[in-house]
């Protein structure tokens, strides 16, 4: 942890930030950026032009800068603002189901809305509102959050972004939204006996979903990781391409000038981890999955340092989010996870996921840096005394 001493001549600003968080993140945002280039520059796939780069360069820079802005302000504050900011989210979702929505091309799910000048990504947005508003409720009732009551009212506030996703066929992102809600619950103090219960009736719900959410496509992405090479429709090819991408790495990978590059569907997006394992080997790949590792147990151990509740499971939150969005996108590519296209974070391509994953880094800064009176924001010591 940073130990912050009041006499200290540095800003105040520079004395709240985590800045080894600030740094790896920005590390692996800045790496992204370089993988974009070079699979333009390169012409590794034509999935990829010059707007992809540059737009995850501007969007690390605008998310550096929200993200300490985020950090000054401390996050009670922002919680009080609910009422403004869950409208414009849920207004911004509808949209997809306009003539504004649209899905990138081989996606099975309508989760973008094009503008014309720029395009956004809602569920993005909303999971970081969701954030807010979830662990805003949750501090509410924390001395009842066990009575059932009260733990059903929560239940159903996180079944209403999960649930919108899903009617829009975005399973990944409504896995994130239930991932966010089981661990910030077990944070704020859940009963274990609830957690055996839910675990209880897991394959209910497992068994629901197949039959009446999934599609057959779905199903098939499943069954293949249970029978490989049984696959009719095709659906293990993209796997098996970034598989085959990371063999060709070997060690120390080919760099970033090779000539034989395997060229892998959403290699920019989702598959990402299969061109760091071919362009930097099973060392790069490695090396990045240690930064994401270190990334998380930051926000863990920020979580730890939170004096409030609400602190708490806003760090838990954003750590879920991480956590689950790294586990099913590794695990997808190295073909042990059904494709489920879920991006990897600060390394897939995307502005708006860029910017809303740095701005969950400053609500964990917040919790974390306004946990003592004397670094809040506007706090005049001398008043104080």
């Amino acid at each position: 942890m940073i130990h912050y001493d009041s006499a200290d001549s540095r800003s105040g600003l520079l004395r709240r930030l985590d800045v080894p968080l600030l740094l790896m993140i920005s590390l692996c945002a800045g790496m992204s950026v370089l993988l974009l280039h070079t699979l333009w520059a390169q012409h590794i796939t034509e999935e990829v032009d010059a707007n992809d780069w540059i737009v995850q360069l501007i969007s690390m820079v605008i998310g550096i800068v929200g993200c300490c802005v985020v950090a000054s302000i401390d996050y009670h504050k922002l919680a009080r603002f609910w009422f403004l900011y869950v409208p414009a989210a849920l207004g911004l979702f509808a949209l997809t189901f306009t003539s504004l929505g649209y899905g990138r091309e081989g996606a099975d799910d309508v989760n973008w809305v094009d503008f014309g000048f720029i395009q956004v990504q809602p569920s993005e947005i909303l999971k970081l509102v969701f954030l807010i508003t979830f662990s805003l409720h949750i501090s509410k009732v924390t001395d009842r959050l066990n009575q059932p009551l009260h733990l059903f009212l929560l239940l159903v506030h996180a079944a209403i972004p999960a649930g919108i996703v899903a009617m829009q066929g975005d399973y990944g992102t409504a896995i994130i939204f239930a991932a966010m809600t089981v661990f910030m619950l077990f944070a704020a103090g859940l009963s274990f006996w609830y957690l055996l219960g839910g675990a209880a009736l897991m394959p209910l719900v497992i068994w629901a979903v197949w039959t009446y959410a999934f599609g057959e496509v779905h199903r098939g992405r499943i069954r293949v990781l249970l029978n490989p090479g049984t696959d009719p429709l095709g659906l293990e090819y993209q796997q098996d391409l970034g598989l085959a991408a990371m063999r060709t790495g070997n060690i120390f990978g080919k760099g970033l000038s090779a000539d034989d590059y395997v060229t892998v569907p959403e290699m920019h997006n989702d598959f990402i981890f299969a061109f760091i394992g071919e362009a930097f080997g099973f060392v790069g790949a490695v090396a990045v999955i240690i930064v994401l590792a270190l990334i998380c147990l930051r926000i863990f151990a920020d979580s730890r340092a939170a004096k409030d509740t609400m602190g708490k499971t806003i760090c838990m939150g954003v750590f879920a989010i991480l956590f689950t969005h790294n586990i099913m996108n590794i695990g997808m590519v190295l073909k042990v996870m059904p494709v489920i296209g879920i991006p990897l974070p600060f390394f897939s391509a995307g502005g708006t996921a860029m910017l809303s994953m740095y701005l969950c880094i400053g609500l964990v800064i917040s919790a974390y840096s306004h946990n003592q009176k004397k670094y809040r924001v506007f706090y005049d010591a001398e008043a104080a005394k």
